[in-house]
């Protein structure tokens, strides 16, 4: 019995190890952030406030300001942003120095692989303050992509009423047949996969408005009565989720707009789309606002100054 037991504690150590040294390769060669994108912004929309954009690391977040978002982070630096990482849990007090909250690919363990990676990292405090906090008058941007992602924000999510499938959606018709991925999905104008009308697609003007976004592999999302599910998906869009079954995705979508109290809330299916980012073992494949003939770029911008400021108020109570 005693060597039984050895013998298994070595298969679950050897299990654990190899799991590690997966995970760590995926960590160093999957995805990093592309540090020669252009970051520039031409015409600033902060210059005279900077509000504080704060970039959670405290919940084994999968993107951080000096990871993967670090194009973000400067991009928004340069557009007069301050952006800064939080590491501390969320509390009334630790949020009251934001403007606006960005918590993006939060997971419940240090590596995707991990099987607790789609378990919940907030406790249920931390989504009582969160919600009170924006509905007080912040600003949350929440980013929650593909398994394991989707199912570690989907409790924080659903406290404002946002459905996350947590799988991966697919949607050959409307994908970038030149990526060769089917999960890759085109929104346009005038497209099945569809961009709505509301002021992140909109902006000030019409050198502001968003014609055409590409998403990287992400998850459906499904808001609640008077959002906006700003990228829409089309009829043929369908997600894989967790469990191995597939089911429509209609009337569901890939970026979500809505008004909280007195706050605001950007819920996107998909990380990537507002970063710049490398992946293979060359590091030569881009994906993000990096990828050509894309709006994303002006999308990132948008959500941010919509968020940050009073540009098309007035809110909707919920």
């Amino acid at each position: 019995m005693k060597m039984r037991q050895r013998w298994l504690s070595i298969i679950a150590g050897l299990v654990v190890v190899l799991l590690l040294a997966f995970g760590l390769l995926l960590y160093g060669h999957n995805q990093i952030a592309d540090d020669s994108y252009d970051v520039s912004v031409a015409k600033p929309f902060n210059t005279q406030s900077h509000p504080t954009v704060c970039i959670d690391e405290a919940h084994h977040n999968f993107a951080t300001a000096e990871g993967r978002y670090r194009p973000f982070a400067r991009f928004l630096t340069n557009d007069g942003y301050r952006v800064v990482s939080t590491t501390t849990e969320f509390t009334m007090r630790s949020l009251a120095k934001c403007r606006v909250l960005v918590i993006a690919n939060a997971l419940g363990a240090t590596l995707p692989v991990f099987p607790s990676a789609s378990k919940s990292p907030f406790d249920s405090s931390e989504i009582s303050d969160v919600l009170d906090w924006v509905r007080n008058g912040g600003s949350l941007l929440l980013v929650a992509d593909h398994h394991p992602a989707g199912g570690a924000s989907a409790a924080l999510a659903r406290a404002f009423g946002v459905d996350m499938s947590g799988g991966r959606t697919y949607d050959d018709p409307h994908s970038d047949w030149s990526s060769g991925s089917p999960s890759w999905l085109i929104f346009g104008r005038d497209t099945g996969a569809k961009i709505l009308d509301h002021w992140v697609t909109l902006g000030r003007d019409s050198s502001e408005m968003v014609r055409r976004i590409e998403t990287f592999t992400g998850q459906s999302l499904k808001g609640p009565p008077g959002s906006v599910g700003f990228l829409q998906l089309a009829a043929s869009a369908v997600d894989r989720l967790p469990s191995g079954a597939t089911r429509s995705a209609t009337g569901r979508a890939q970026g979500v707009s809505l008004a909280f109290g007195g706050g605001r809330v950007v819920v996107l299916g998909e990380a990537a789309m507002i970063s710049a980012q490398v992946t293979g073992v060359n590091r030569r494949r881009k994906f993000g606002m990096n990828w050509p003939n894309n709006d994303n770029r002006q999308l990132v911008l948008n959500i941010a100054h919509w968020l940050s400021s009073d540009v098309g108020r007035p809110l909707i109570q919920s």
